[in-house]
């Protein structure tokens, strides 16, 4: 599931060495809307690949107010020019979503 150092750009080399963790990343848009929820864009989950324009988390967990711990039932794709925060993420931590 690794990807070749070599084909993916410097810039995202970063990402190659969270592959298999889990990680907490936020987007840049203020909210988003999947399947008529509007929620704020926090994600965590594992990441499973990474490419020079996306990354894949699963499983993924979308921080919504009503459900916080809503486990999307399959991968996600995030462009990675549209991430506004990524990090390293323990995903046993609970914190309130504004």
């Amino acid at each position: 599931m690794r990807n070749c150092r070599n084909t993916i750009l410097p810039r995202n080399q970063m990402l190659i060495e969270l592959l298999g963790k889990d990680v907490l990343l936020t987007m840049e848009s203020n909210q988003l809307n999947i399947l008529g929820q509007t929620f704020r864009p926090i994600f965590t989950g594992k990441l499973i690949k990474v490419t020079d324009g996306f990354i894949t988390l699963y499983p993924v967990i979308i921080k919504m107010n009503n459900a916080p711990f809503h486990r999307f039932p399959t991968p996600l794709h995030f462009p990675i020019e549209k991430i506004s925060m990524f990090v390293p993420f323990n995903p046993e931590t609970r914190f309130p979503i504004p």
